[in-house]
């Protein structure tokens, strides 16, 4: 128990401005109930058939734990586990993805890596392609993994509330969702546990049902959810609506969504079909159960309804109010202060966060203001940085263009933000120090953008000769945070967009050079 406390602490230690944390948590003390003879160690496949990152060979479970930023916070929690024929694990669409749109919603995420059927080669892919065509022979093969995939589903739900104190969680309010053998592992917690480990409530994902035999429903079961698509390609869909019926029969709190396109596996990819958004009904459905209430509300939230705040956002598109209050509160500089002010999106907003100390000694003034784009960033250029009297400006805009948050990117409207805010800045006497895009291979919210690490050099091409057209100080953040894939590595960024300490104190002696040289012009 020591091992997990340990851990747990290095979890929370660990939780960033973004809410997402990668801390991994062991679910037993040495090996396995049940296990104790494997000896294969987890692995990840990228180039195989599915065309999507795959783990298997898991013999030793876990969670990787994501957070919620602690305003947000609900006290919900929810086991994610992904699918795979307990063979391997769709760990992105139906495991990370998932993990971090419920970050969103103040929920926090625990992605299972539970048990598998061990893979004999480097493609598990194509080991399992050829069994899914007998499933009775596949389900006796997977029979014994079945029972300790389960196991661990329910060992996930008794750490998680075990701990539900540190980890800011309700204990009455910790459920468990899945996705095909997943969502085969969340009916078999969902129809077997002790008071310790039963689930709050359920949600398999187009479940493969029948591995169980007759469905009886517990005299306490839990809230349900399901869903599947129609033109499911492995039959699952009568599966999910037998479901439905025995939850119903049995007068539990139940709800079903059949999609009619979207096949076996959408989990969050897009397709441009309704599916693209199952998500969002899950959420409504919580939201009905009462998960979704804040444990912290703001004064904003006491005062006003959800429908009011949203009319607000809605009516503050560039959310000019962000930092109203602050600038009000911020003195006038003194006749020899170098005031800067750091003008960006998350990357921006999430550096404040991460390095204060860094902003302190400086006299750095953050104004970043997570998922922004150039156009955004434009309309609060005057209260945000003209009316601070900085002597430098750094402006670090565009990469949520290319993600195309607030529409369709076009580099030349983007750069054309960008040239008016340095136009803003120069007539105001305010020394500008343009910085790069950082590097991205992909966008973990919206990964139907293509190409994105060529877009974002394209972009940081035409920046750094605007910036030498027109005396400004160009600041490279990409060709110091760049890996081979022109991406950001783990270690300097965890999703890979956002950075962690390690990668702001890569950012934080360039940031300072470029400042130091713009004063001097």
């Amino acid at each position: 128990m020591k091992t997990a406390i340990y851990a747990l602490i290095a979890l929370l230690t660990l939780t960033g401005a973004t809410g997402y944390t990668q801390q991994v948590i062991q679910l037993y003390e040495g090996k396995a109930p049940g296990s104790e003879s494997w000896t294969w160690g987890e692995k990840e496949s990228v180039n195989n058939a599915f065309k999507t990152r795959t783990v298997y060979n898991v013999s030793q479970p876990t969670l990787t734990a994501y957070l919620p930023k602690p305003e947000i916070a609900t006290g919900t929690a929810v086991i994610v586990a992904p699918g795979g024929a307990f063979h391997i694990l769709s760990i992105d669409s139906e495991g990370i993805e998932v993990a971090k749109w419920l970050n969103s919603k103040g929920v926090a995420a625990f992605v299972l890596k539970y048990r598998l059927v061990r893979s004999l080669t480097d493609d598990p892919v194509a080991e399992l392609m050829p069994k899914m065509r007998d499933f009775k022979k596949l389900d006796e093969e997977n029979a014994p993994v079945v029972e300790m995939a389960v196991a661990d589903g329910k060992k996930a739900i008794e750490y998680v509330r075990t701990h539900a104190k540190e980890l800011d969680i309700l204990p009455n309010q910790i459920g468990i969702m899945g996705f095909s053998a997943g969502g085969a592992l969340t009916l078999g917690v969902g129809l077997s546990y002790t008071a310790a480990n039963r689930p709050d409530f359920i949600a398999p994902i187009y479940p493969k049902t029948d591995i169980f035999g007759e469905i009886k429903v517990p005299a306490d079961a839990p809230p349900a959810w399901f869903c599947a698509a129609s033109d499911d390609q492995l039959g699952f869909a009568p599966h999910a609506t037998a479901l439905y019926d025995a939850w119903i029969a049995a007068k539990k709190i139940a709800e079903l969504h059949i999609y009619q396109k979207g096949g076996h596996g959408f989990g969050m990819n897009k397709q441009k079909i309704p599916t693209d958004t199952w998500y969002e009904r899950f959420g409504e459905w919580m939201k009905l159960q009462g998960y979704l209430k804040k444990l912290r509300p703001s004064a904003l939230d006491l005062k006003y309804s959800e429908e009011q705040i949203a009319s607000f956002q809605r009516n503050d598109w560039a959310y000019l109010s962000r930092y109203a209050e602050a600038n009000k509160k911020l003195p006038a500089p003194k006749a020899d202060e170098n005031r800067v002010v750091f003008l960006g999106n998350s990357i921006t907003e999430g550096w404040v966060n991460k390095q204060p100390e860094f902003f302190a000694k400086g006299n750095y003034i953050g104004r970043g203001i997570s998922g922004q784009t150039s156009p955004q960033a434009l309309l609060r250029f005057r209260p945000d940085v003209v009316e601070l009297k900085p002597k430098v400006v750094v402006i670090n805009i565009g990469i949520n263009d290319i993600a195309e948050n607030t529409g369709p990117y076009n580099p030349e409207f983007t750069l054309g933000n960008i040239a008016s805010m340095v136009e803003i800045a120069k007539a105001n006497q305010i020394k500008v120090v343009l910085a790069s895009v950082h590097p991205a291979f992909e966008f973990p919210w919206r990964k139907e953008i293509a190409d994105v690490p060529n877009k974002i050099i394209q972009l940081n091409e035409r920046l750094k000769a605007y910036a030498q057209k027109n005396g400004l100080v160009y600041l490279d953040y990409h060709a110091a945070m760049k890996d081979g894939r022109n991406g950001m590595s783990p270690e300097i960024a965890g999703d890979g967009v956002h950075p962690t300490l390690a990668g702001y104190q890569i950012m934080a002696p360039l940031a300072e050079k470029a400042i130091a040289e713009a004063l001097k012009k």
